[in-house]
């Protein structure tokens, strides 16, 4: 025969049908976003990584002043290493401001992935990749004017060895709207005879190293090789290029947080499905103590009340599965097509994330209400026909200070008694307040860094060159640059710009000590250095060390950076008088050739990481602050209408007590709001120290430095934002106390 007690369970949906449809759809949406995001990240994962075979993804890149000579190649054929031609050019695009590095088309290395089209097949076609070609509106069959030719692109693509666009490893974050990639015919990049071409060569090892440490040895000797015999101007194995690194390291990584974000808030929403079923078991005492005295087991109505939480939450998860194999695998990977450019995906069956989005939650779900319902079915059928289900035998509550005004210790009162809710509600705003500052403090941190590094350049203009040589222009200051790395330690090793500066400069205003230099507070504050020690730094692409005192700190946000004297420079680095190497400039020096120079930073260059994470996260922010709104409306929502039905008793003996309905919601609703109000404020700086920690931590792995900040503005907007949200629910809360009938308390008169 049929538990008749199943026939209740439809009934109990139909009683709170809002609260459960709020609910249901919120796990939904959670579980699906977080499933389609699982497995559009493993499946780009699994793409990436077999694209290191099948593209013949390079294990490192060199750099040479002059090309490559054939005993150099025999020396590495020597180490079991193949060396590959991986010659570029770059030219700067005319119809918008923007860099190309052009390659010829390669074989046997770094192939490419074509996304959309064809590849080139004639010498005035190109294939450019395709993020760079999404952030610049440009698309298959369009025409690209570079320097003085006139090119049809024929494909979108993405490189193998450019699944991030780093236009040097130095930099602290890509650009892939200013700065973009491309595939050529030979013929064509030959045709193309720029000035501005790089002797590059990739190598592959015979037999790959068995870890990142044995790739570092064999990185090490390949380098000595080199240095023995050419004149090395660059130098980057493959674990240590971002560019083919970054993209692969980033999806392994995303993945936890969100996973450990999914079960937070499973816990909580158990927490709030778990408070309600007690509060129904003490709602429904007498009925439970008839059932029990009739022979209905207690393992009977536990099962009976553990049913509605875990079928919401197994339907949720199977519904969002399915949306996640469908409509929100497009949207996680559109986030990350955004960030990358990574091969075409294949989506595959993902059991883990089934695991992970479906049991792990439904075993959550019935571990947390199967332990407190378990607790609440400890009492006799006789305890529960009585109500009698405290396990205090002492029914004296807290005295409260006589002092207090009536209605404030009524307010009191009402929260010492809904205390779990309470607790559960202030544990909800803080996760909601950590989704809510990520959302509201990552624009912050950007355009707060972009905007402190324009305000503190060195110069409008840095000119990197190849030479020394002589400039006419006015204000034009010559000064001397090298570069340095820091030793691999707690934190990855990184290049560090070492400037030589003249003692009168009219761009970096030190005065220079007898002995000791001075660093940047970019490098200062992410190293955690002090005026007085010590720092030691290593040759960029040789084994000589350096020691140089910290004399003190120069305001220089943009860039990791030495600064010393110019005679110094001369005496440490043996560096001829006259023989510098760069200008700083307040205009463009145009007189010099382009054959002259090395390189070019500008504005641009060092706010480079600001666009970049405003292409990647622009929409994302919003959609993130928007999660942390509705998580904190939905808690708030749930915890306040169970506190109001929790006391429907008391509501009612109000009532009859002549108390309008008014009366009665603002002791309610102001004592909601006064713990809403109060974990809000409370909240914030734990969540603001943690926030800084993570973000600390997580922007220390990355070259260069972007220090923490959040403006004060920032922590009003999230307690307007709570407050706000809160406001729209004091419109349920006060007809969840109107519908409360007088005939309550009448009927459960003890």
């Amino acid at each position: 025969m049929k538990n008749p007690l199943n026939k209740r369970l439809l009934r109990e949906l139909k009683r709170d049908v809002a609260k459960y449809i709020v609910i249901f759809l919120f796990m939904i949406l959670m579980i699906g976003f977080v499933s389609g995001f699982m497995i559009s990240v493993e499946s780009m994962r699994v793409s990436y990584v077999e694209g290191f075979e099948k593209l013949h993804v390079e294990h490192g890149n060199f750099e040479l002043a002059q090309p490559i000579e054939d005993a150099l190649i025999k020396h590495l054929e020597d180490e079991n290493i193949t060396v590959f031609e991986n010659h570029y050019f770059e030219e700067e695009t005319v119809d918008f401001d923007s860099k190309l590095r052009v390659y010829h088309t390669r074989d046997g290395i770094d192939e490419v992935s074509v996304i959309e089209g064809v590849m080139p097949k004639a010498s005035d076609e190109i294939a450019i990749d395709r993020m760079y070609a999404d952030n610049n509106g440009l698309h298959v069959g369009d025409t690209l004017r570079l320097g003085e030719h006139t090119l049809q692109i024929t494909a979108l693509v993405a490189l193998a060895d450019y699944t991030s666009l780093y236009e040097k490893p130095t930099d602290m974050m890509f650009d892939a709207k200013k700065f973009g990639v491309a595939v050529m015919t030979n013929e064509g990049f030959d045709a193309m005879e720029s000035s501005h071409l790089h002797y590059v060569y990739s190598w592959l090892y015979d037999e790959m190293p068995a870890d990142e440490a044995a790739e570092k040895e064999r990185g090490e000797e390949v380098l000595n090789i080199l240095a023995q015999h050419a004149q090395v101007t660059g130098f980057i194995p493959q674990y240590a290029n971002l560019g083919i690194k970054m993209a692969g390291e980033d999806l392994g990584k995303d993945g936890k947080i969100v996973e450990f974000f999914l079960y937070i808030v499973v816990m909580i929403i158990a927490f709030i499905f778990a408070i309600t079923t007690s509060n129904t078991i003490r709602q429904e005492s007498g009925v439970i103590g008839t059932l029990r005295a009739s022979g209905y087991s207690r393992a009977e109505i536990v099962i009976h009340y553990l049913c509605t939480p875990v079928c919401v939450t197994l339907v949720s998860a199977l519904i969002g599965n399915i949306l996640g194999y469908t409509l929100f695998k497009e949207v996680a990977a559109a986030m990350y097509y955004g960030s990358y450019s990574l091969p075409k995906m294949v989506t595959l069956w993902n059991m883990d994330a089934f695991v992970k989005t479906t049991v792990i939650p439904v075993i959550l779900m019935f571990l947390i209400n199967f332990v407190i319902i378990v607790s609440k079915m400890r009492f006799t059928p006789l305890q529960f026909i009585r109500r009698d289900l405290s396990s205090r035998k002492n029914k004296n509550g807290l005295r409260l200070p006589v002092k207090f005004p009536v209605m404030g210790r009524f307010r009191l009162r009402i929260i010492l008694q809904n205390l779990p809710n309470y607790i559960t509600m202030v544990a909800g705003i803080f996760f909601a307040n950590i989704i809510l500052l990520l959302g509201l403090a990552l624009p912050a941190i950007i355009y707060h860094n972009q905007e402190t590094i324009t305000d503190n350049m060195l110069a409008e203009y840095q000119y990197l060159l190849k030479a020394p040589v002589p400039v006419e222009a006015e204000g034009a200051e010559a000064f001397y640059l090298t570069q340095l790395k820091t030793p691999e330690g707690k934190l990855p090793a990184e290049s560090i710009q070492i400037y030589g500066i003249r003692d009168d400069s009219a761009y970096v205003d030190i005065e220079f000590p007898d002995e000791g230099v001075y660093v940047s507070t970019a490098f200062y504050e992410k190293h955690g250095l002090e005026t007085g020690a010590e720092i030691t730094l290593k040759e960029a692409y040789g084994e000589e060390e350096y020691t140089f005192e910290v004399a003190g700190v120069y305001d220089y946000p943009a860039m990791l950076c030495v600064f010393m004297s110019e005679e110094m420079y001369q005496d440490v680095f043996e560096a001829e008088d006259g023989a510098f190497n760069g200008y700083f400039s307040r205009e463009a020096l145009d007189e010099i050739d382009d054959t002259y120079l090395a390189g070019k930073i500008t504005e641009d260059d060092l706010t480079k990481l600001a666009r970049q994470m405003d292409v990647s996260f622009g929409k994302l922010i919003h959609l993130i602050t928007l999660l942390g709104v509705v998580m904190f409306m939905l808690i708030i929502f749930l915890l306040s209408k169970l506190i109001i039905e929790k006391n429907a008793n008391c509501i009612s003996m109000c009532k009859i007590l002549g108390y309008k309905d008014s009366e009665i919601a603002s002791l309610y609703i102001l004592s909601t709001g006064l713990v809403v109000v109060v974990s809000l404020i409370a909240t914030i700086p734990i969540v603001n120290a943690l926030m800084e920690t993570v973000c600390v931590n997580l922007l220390s792995s990355f070259p260069g430095w972007l220090p923490y900040y959040v403006p004060f503005d920032t922590f009003i907007k999230m307690v307007v934002l709570g407050i706000g949200s809160y406001a729209l629910i004091i419109f349920f809360q006060f007809g969840s106390v109107k519908k409360i009938p007088l005939g309550i308390a009448l009927k459960n008169v003890e």
